[in-house]
């Protein structure tokens, strides 16, 4: 089973809200999924718009689930993505 991390759509029609969530490639977007990570919310006026267990982040990164662009991108601003190439080098 392929896992993605990626972004499941909540919230109402203009006001955007998305979950950071593990599912199975094959299921749709807002469809099933394995845990939810954390929340992204782009319309957010404070600084506060992205909240992640980064625990969960660096277990499914670390068993093989991969992020979509999106995801890719705030993990990369949450410094996750940084965290997980430096345990991919320490164990080799």
């Amino acid at each position: 089973m392929a896992v993605k991390l990626r972004l499941k759509r909540m919230g109402a029609k203009q006001k955007p809200f998305y979950r950071i969530v593990a599912a199975d490639s094959r299921s749709p977007r807002d469809g099933r999924f394995i845990e939810v990570i954390g929340t992204y919310n782009p319309v957010a006026k404070d600084n506060k718009n992205v909240t992640l267990n980064e625990e969960l982040a660096l277990k499914w990164l670390n068993n093989g689930a991969t992020p979509t662009d999106t995801v890719r991108s705030i993990l990369s601003k949450e410094g996750i993505m940084k965290k997980h190439a430096e345990s991919k080098k320490v164990g080799k």
